[in-house]
């Protein structure tokens, strides 16, 4: 099967000048993602891990449009995004829609509920007729577990899980092809995020739905998620299966979040040993040589401050980017 969006060694950088510094100062350059590759076929989850300052919000608005790609491709059912025209581009903006962050300050504190919800529909649709389009957005609605007789009341009338829900129901009102959710949970409760994940992966089933599910949390990744990509300071540091990542990690800071994730079991929780990260995220100013990993690696040597480490298939789709299995493949080819 085709994928419906590939991406091909995508890379973002940022053109940053220091306060006060002149106008004819050369900017220093901030590389928010570096030769990022993936490929997400149709009705296919996606899962983006990695602190924050990894890049993953970057690479979200790169393949949306939003942010300008400074190197690669990226390629939606086949044809080039940068290559696009008018015409093509927005057709690409009606078939891949975002979920943000923060539910509130995502809609329009002036707009009551069912524009917000409809506003997408009337700028794409304009000729769509006023009953038909208020009768998709109260089915709209109740699909996501709102009642419709809400449709006139303003978001500062809504609790955050609700906010969250007329947040997907506008980004699902054009029925596009994929949806790309920015950490949809991080602002909600526990016991919200389990009903809107599990709304999601309801929606994604009826609806054919194409992901991409980005977040702090590697459990709640694991459980929506066909695929994981897991991201340091704007490069994929190991990619695979959800099942095999999160059974077999094969990159120390995959390991290291996995550890993070805490049992729901006291004694087993306080007996088992953990990796632990030590040092803060280096600056996307100025990234270490080598493994940009290499500063807080617990199984760092002097080697890995040499050629940043290529994508190793481990087979299955399992790839990792880490030195030490680049010179476990070296010494089995002597051998």
């Amino acid at each position: 099967m085709s994928p419906i969006l590939s991406v091909q060694d995508l890379q973002v950088t940022f053109d940053v000048r220091r306060p006060g510094s002149w106008p004819w100062t050369p900017p220093r350059k901030l590389h928010a993602v570096g030769s990022v590759s993936f490929d997400l076929a149709p009705g296919e989850c996606l899962g983006v891990v990695g602190e924050s300052g990894s890049g993953k919000s970057t690479l979200a608005r790169a393949i949306v449009g939003t942010v300008p790609s400074s190197g690669g491709k990226i390629l939606w059912e086949g044809q080039d995004l940068a290559a696009m025209d008018s015409t093509k581009r927005r057709t690409h903006r009606r078939d891949v829609q975002m979920i943000f962050q923060d539910p509130l300050a995502a809609l329009n504190p002036r707009m009551p509920v069912g524009e917000i919800i409809a506003e997408p529909l009337i700028t794409h649709e304009p000729n769509t007729p006023r009953a038909e389009v208020k009768k998709r957005v109260a089915a709209l609605m109740e699909r996501v577990g709102l009642l419709p007789n809400l449709i006139n009341r303003y978001p500062h009338e809504f609790s955050g899980g609700q906010c969250q829900r007329i947040g997907i129901a506008r980004a699902l009102i054009l029925k596009p092809k994929l949806v790309i959710c920015d950490e949809p949970v991080s602002a909600l409760d526990v016991s919200v995020q389990a009903q809107v994940v599990n709304l999601l992966m309801e929606l994604q089933r009826d609806m054919g739905l194409s992901m991409i599910f980005i977040a702090h949390d590697l459990s709640v990744v694991k459980h929506i998620s066909d695929k994981i990509v897991v991201m340091y300071l704007g490069r994929v540091m190991e990619q695979a299966d959800a099942r095999a990542l999160t059974t077999v990690p094969e990159h120390p800071y995959t390991q290291a979040l996995i550890s993070s994730v805490p049992i729901p079991d006291p004694r087993r929780e306080k007996a088992r040993k953990r990796p632990v990260l030590e040092g803060e995220l280096p600056s996307p100013l100025s990234p270490p040589s080598g493994c940009v990993f290499r500063t807080r690696c617990p199984k760092a040597q002097p080697s890995c401050a040499g050629d940043r480490p290529a994508m190793i298939d481990l087979g299955s789709g399992h790839r990792v980017a880490c030195p030490y299995h680049e010179a476990q493949q070296v010494l089995a080819a002597a051998i």
